[in-house]
């Protein structure tokens, strides 16, 4: 039984879902979020709350029972209220900029390395600081995955791309004699 799964979600005002097939659309002040669910999982939007059950006892419908109640928590909320990422830059020359639908990093390689900004992401970036914020939490959460992936943080002096929070274990350099 899932835990998540069996709590109602309560649809805040402002905020509608409809269902057009298998297709579950959020629509909210910040903006509209579209996802396609199986049939695996009943969903039934009710006056103000969606409820969830497994159509069926199959193992798969338990399973997609929490994660299809996460997704459509996350789709509410994201509607609401945006989804917000900040990553810090560490490094001697270590930058980043965001130009135009472009985010450009200088992380020590020989040449500036170029990310396009995906549609439905805002990204601002201040000195060492840079922010990703968006509707759909996954695109958000992925996005920063990629620009830290460019340069992780390096255990020895921290240099590289970290989350907010994050803690970078660090180690002993060589001992001089």
């Amino acid at each position: 039984m899932s835990r998540i799964g069996k709590q109602p979600i309560v649809i805040p005002e402002k905020t509608s879902v409809t269902r057009e097939g298998d297709m579950i659309v959020v629509k909210g002040p910040l903006g509209e979020l579209k996802r396609e669910f199986l049939p695996d999982v009943a969903i039934t939007i009710g006056d103000g709350v969606i409820t969830l059950a497994p159509a069926d006892e199959k193992p798969f419908s338990k399973i997609l029972w929490g994660t299809y109640a996460s997704h459509l928590r996350n789709m509410i909320t994201g509607v609401n209220v945006p989804f917000k990422k900040a990553l810090f830059i560490e490094g001697v020359g270590f930058r980043a900029e965001v130009s135009g639908k472009k985010l450009v990093l200088s992380i020590g390689f020989s040449h500036k390395v170029e990310m396009p900004i995906p549609e439905g992401i805002a990204m601002t970036s201040e000195k060492g600081a840079m922010t990703i914020t968006g509707i759909d939490k996954e695109l958000v959460g992925q996005f920063a995955a990629k620009v830290r992936a460019k340069k992780k943080p390096e255990p020895y002096k921290g240099k590289g791309i970290r989350y907010e929070g994050e803690v970078i274990r660090r180690k002993q350099g060589k001992k001089t004699a």
